[in-house]
């Protein structure tokens, strides 16, 4: 799969972008077991061109994390230029258009999948972001606004004329959020339009390798696009990329590989901002790692790891689960792929 001038390989799998996640210490983790390509944080249009600090420091690429996009959102043609023009600047891989985000601060406000109340309005936009910059500029949607708005094949199609080089369909509407399931027969269905050439990129719902498998093998889409389920479980990279060379995991890593890797996310995260802000921004991925699942007696130590608020004790309480999770592997084995995406 190529997007633009950038080679991707044969049915590669993507870090999807997600908000207070895919910080650039959690791409490189991320792209380091396995991810053939990672998307930045949301990056706002307007909070950019004001110069906000904590926007722009979203624009920050590491070399050993590409190939990187960087995701932009925003509601009017204008801002959405002249934020193009800036991360250009930055130098990412690629250029990505958030018209998916459904959450309400952002689609309420008429931007993210908000846009899709508003086609004429998101075609402009695509259309003055391609014209306005050299780098590969992609999409990602959904299906529609809601269950009678399923407009995304032909959506697929116009946004390619507007010069798109690849589109990322979420299998889901707007008014379903990421309830029910993700519909992959309508993306499947983007992918087998004729008149499409452009790469398609799948992406709901891919919590199991047996999921990514049957993505690439059923409904024929050019890559998979990996959110949720990666979130306190980096490693489903890792599994993921083993199943499709080897239709298994045949070097799985071990509990003490995994333990370090979220040791590692909590020590980046307090080096990056500092510790008190830092253990608040990783509580997120510790809160539904697959490390913590199916422990007995389990809720007490998570509400302590939750309040944690330095190193120290919240390295005591994963030391804690470390040796319980050694102690209960026998009578309850851990699994890989019991996250939710």
């Amino acid at each position: 799969m190529r997007i633009g001038n950038i080679e991707l390989g044969e049915r590669p799998v993507m870090l999807a972008p997600m908000e207070d996640v895919t910080d650039q210490s959690f791409r490189l983790i991320c792209k380091e077991l396995g991810a053939d390509m990672t998307y930045s944080e949301f990056v706002s249009a307007d909070a950019l061109i004001r110069n906000i600090a904590a926007t722009t420091r979203k624009l920050h690429i590491e070399p050993a994390e590409r190939p990187t996009a960087i995701q932009i959102y925003g509601r009017e043609v204008e801002p959405m230029v002249e934020a193009a023009k800036i991360v250009e600047a930055a130098r990412p891989d690629l250029i990505d258009i958030n018209f998916g985000c459904p959450v309400k601060k952002v689609a309420g406000k008429g931007a993210g999948a908000g846009m899709l109340r508003d086609i004429p309005k998101m075609l402009e936009i695509t259309r003055e972001v391609v014209k306005a910059v050299n780098l590969p500029v992609t999409v990602k949607t959904r299906l529609g606004w809601d269950h009678n708005q399923k407009i995304i094949v032909e959506l697929a199609e116009q946004l390619q004329d507007c010069g798109i080089q690849a589109i990322t369909v979420h299998g889901r509407t707007r008014s379903q959020m990421y309830t029910g399931e993700a519909d992959w027969e309508m993306i499947a269905r983007v992918k087998e339009n004729p008149r499409l050439h452009i790469p398609v990129i799948g992406n709901g719902d891919i919590t199991t390798p047996q999921r990514l498998v049957e993505a690439f093998s059923r409904y024929g889409v050019d890559g998979v696009m990996v959110g949720r389920a990666a979130i306190g479980n980096p490693w489903i990279f890792h599994d993921m990329k083993q199943t499709l060379l080897h239709g298994h995991v045949p070097e799985p890593l071990s509990l003490h590989q995994k333990f370090e890797i979220l040791r590692r996310q909590i020590d980046e995260s307090i080096d990056r901002i500092d510790e008190y802000r830092g253990i608040l921004h990783i509580r997120r991925h510790l809160a539904v790692s697959s490390l913590f699942k199916g422990l007995p007696f389990f809720r007490e130590t998570r509400i302590k790891m939750l309040r944690a608020n330095t190193k120290e004790e919240l390295f005591g309480i994963i030391d804690e689960v470390e040796n319980l999770r050694y102690e209960t592997v026998q009578t309850s084995p851990e699994t890989n792929d019991d996250t939710t995406a």
